[in-house]
């Protein structure tokens, strides 16, 4: 009895993991509402919210009722939320028209809440993809996507937000030197407090399919694909190189799209910039989550609370997801003494 005794280890790590109180204690990373940024699918106004098949407890949200929408997400403690236009097909075209429109859809969006004077910040996304009628982030000459013609839409409808009251300028098109033209467009038209959110790292990615549903851009997007302005998944260098050169042009946050499948990209961006960083949770990983929920019966929240806190631990400030409001709603209620 005496040698075995003699065997056990000195150090026990499960001697912390016994009790939840002890657990608590010695936490590592704490997922906090403060984190969440919800983004919402915006349409015209409509007699009741739309839901989207390929997104579980998603829903396109109604100008008319947005407000109402922003209002409870602020008071259950959320800090930012993020725009994505749903335009009429009508509206759309070859080049994005409908981007420029200072009364369009996202312009009246950011008034409506800003008119409201609801505490939270109102982040909106430039690119044309929900605005052109081939679904692709730019303009298309001689059957490529024209980087610098496209520059030229993107800091006009990103004055055009900032105009209309947006807090935080959010390119997300991966057009090469876009982050320094929208700077300097904003800092001559006396915008310089209006935050350029840069999604620096934005891969060309298999999991954003259901986005694509939401905002009506799948069916319209052609044959060619995002693979010459989005990075490649291989790649981790070149995703470095690309949040140097966008931090060098003035972004004062980085994101990384999407996230829980690129956590490494999220660390070496942190270590080695010590930016504030975002992840995107991406409409393929949320439901992927809620579809494992449902198919093994479990609370989709544990699974979503695992994959965001994962997103902590690489190094992320704050994430975009689709599950916010129920989240907030959860930590609110367990924090509650």
């Amino acid at each position: 009895m005496n040698i075995i005794q003699r065997q056990f280890p000195s150090t026990r790590l499960r001697r912390t993991r016994m009790s939840a109180w002890c657990r608590d204690l010695v936490s590592e990373h704490e997922l906090d509402i403060k984190d969440l940024i919800w983004p919402i699918f915006v349409i015209e106004e409509n007699l009741k919210k739309e839901p989207i098949n390929s997104m579980p407890n998603v829903y396109r949200i109604p100008l008319d009722k947005i407000v109402l929408e922003v209002e409870s997400a602020a008071k259950v403690g959320i800090k930012a939320i993020a725009l994505f236009p749903v335009i009429k097909a009508e509206l759309k075209d070859e080049i994005g028209t409908e981007a420029l429109n200072p009364n369009n859809l996202i312009c009246r969006t950011i008034k409506a809440i800003k008119d409201a004077k609801i505490d939270i910040g109102i982040i909106t996304d430039v690119a044309l993809d929900p605005y052109t009628t081939h679904g692709h982030d730019g303009i298309f000459i001689d059957d490529e996507i024209d980087n610098d013609a496209t520059l030229n839409v993107l800091e006009q409808q990103a004055l055009n937000q900032a105009k209309a009251g947006c807090d935080v300028i959010a390119p997300s098109d991966m057009q090469d030197g876009r982050v320094g033209r929208i700077r300097e467009k904003l800092e001559i038209n006396n915008f310089k407090n209006t935050l350029v959110l840069s999604y620096a790292a934005k891969f060309a990615s298999n999991f954003y399919g259901p986005f694509r549903d939401a905002v009506d851009s799948a069916n319209n997007l052609s044959e060619k694909d995002k693979k010459t302005y989005q990075q490649a998944y291989n790649n981790s260098d070149e995703a470095l190189h690309e949040v140097a050169l966008d931090i060098r042009e003035g972004a004062d946050i980085i994101m990384i799209k999407p996230a829980h499948t690129y956590l490494d990209i999220i660390s070496q961006v942190k270590t080695e910039f010590r930016m504030p960083t975002f992840a995107y949770q991406v409409s393929g990983e949320y439901t992927m989550l809620e579809l494992l929920a449902k198919q093994i019966k479990t609370d989709p929240i544990k699974l979503h609370l695992e994959s965001l806190t994962a997103m902590k631990r690489a190094g992320a400030d704050a994430i975009l997801t689709y599950a916010a409001p129920k989240i907030a709603n959860y930590l609110r209620k367990i924090n509650d003494v």
